[in-house]
């Protein structure tokens, strides 16, 4: 079946149109890759989420069987809201060899080019297949990912290994840090500022974590540090706090957000009950003398796992080889591959772009990006069509 044949700029053009803000549905995007790939002959399998405001998308091209080299990449961007654009952030514009819009690096140039590149991967007789992975929710915590992830051996075929498309200027990236949130919230009890030993300060008590998340932040970077990352250490940040309501009441609620970015390898779960035992046996105890019904909430509210391939990961060992390169990168931002490493599908991140255009004003991606991405499929397709064989 012979379908519509567009350039990855023209592609591009076309997806960078779909306003897939993360607070708004990607639905028209899918159904236009959706309707491009049928177009081809590509069933695609639809992850809806939850509510079915949103989807993932996956298709294989190629051999039907399991195994495969998956294709991944988000289809949501971040707002323009407050960002001085000079164009329209969501009709690319050119200029001077670089395409502007939102979501151009941040990561639709991936994607244009994983799709310009579907009738070249139809024309050969494929004996690995080729997987698209396009998904939603990214940039607020990889979450569009998981129930396609979950699905996968099931009614997706599991792919041998993943290339996660961020915007990496084509460069290997082995290794990332790892997000994780907490919300916090501090329940005192209320009283008159001239009466303040009847009440529970809420904010009070917040000083108090704040001062144990200090503690711990110091300790994070006295750990053994990774040179390869910037900073080389795992960071803790107090990234909101909010409570009271007027100045002459103690105030009985304070809410506060910390988060922390992990290297491989720091043990999340011994920070979580570090916090909480120092919540439960120092400060509820306290606040309960005054009053029986104080208490501290806390749960963490994402979770990105650290990604490292490991030195013996055949997706890193044929990324480098479609690269030509034989050295590879850390970086400090979060991707999907963690969770597709977790669930058993070696992965690397590899994709056009420079990540200093993302999430920016006047976001751009050089054409020349564009044309190595294409490149690089292109030579992924000679693999795919000649033999599995990584090394």
């Amino acid at each position: 079946m012979s379908g519509p044949s567009y350039s990855a700029t023209e592609l591009l053009a076309r997806l960078v149109g779909f306003d897939t803000t993360s607070h708004k549905s990607n639905l028209p995007l899918i159904r236009f890759v959706e309707d491009y790939l049928l177009q081809h002959g590509v069933v695609s399998q639809i992850v809806p989420s939850a509510d079915g405001r949103k989807a993932g998308l996956y298709a294989t091209v190629g051999p039907a069987h399991a195994g495969g080299v998956a294709l991944s990449g988000h289809t949501d961007v971040v707002p323009v809201d407050g960002q001085q654009w000079t164009t329209d952030p969501f009709i690319v514009a050119e200029r001077n060899g670089k395409l502007y819009g939102r979501g151009t690096a941040d990561m639709k140039g991936f994607l244009a080019c994983v799709l310009a590149a579907v009738p070249d991967f139809l024309r050969r007789p494929l004996t690995v297949p080729i997987h698209l992975a396009f998904s939603y929710d990214e940039e607020i915590g990889c979450l569009g990912v998981r129930p396609m992830i979950a699905e996968f051996g099931t009614r997706l075929v599991k792919p041998r290994m993943v290339f996660v498309g961020e915007p990496t200027s084509m460069s290997v990236v082995d290794s990332h840090k790892g997000p994780v949130r907490w919300h916090v919230h501090i329940k005192g009890r209320a009283a008159h500022s001239s009466m303040a030993p009847l009440g529970v300060n809420s904010i009070a008590i917040a000083g108090k974590i704040l001062r144990e998340l200090a503690d711990i932040e110091h300790e994070l970077k006295l750990r053994p540090q990774d040179p390869r990352f910037d900073p080389p250490y795992a960071t803790l940040q107090v990234t909101r706090i909010d409570g009271g309501t007027a100045t002459n009441i103690v105030p009985v609620s304070c809410r506060l957000d910390f988060d922390v970015r992990a290297i491989p390898g720091v043990d999340i779960a011994a920070i979580d009950g570090r916090v909480r035992a120092f919540a439960n046996n120092v400060c509820v105890q306290e606040m309960r003398k005054v009053a029986p019904e104080a208490g501290i909430d806390m749960v963490i509210a994402n979770q990105v796992p650290p990604f490292a391939a490991g030195p013996q990961s055949e997706a890193v060992a044929l990324a480098l080889k479609l690269a030509g390169q034989n050295e590879t990168h850390a970086v400090s931002y979060a991707t999907e591959a963690g969770l597709f490493q977790v669930a058993g599908s070696p992965s690397v991140v590899i994709g056009p772009g420079d990540i200093a255009q993302a999430h920016t004003a006047n976001e751009w991606i050089a054409k020349d990006q564009i044309d190595k991405c294409s490149a690089f499929l292109g030579r992924l397709g000679d693999w795919a069509e000649h033999g599995s064989a990584v090394r």
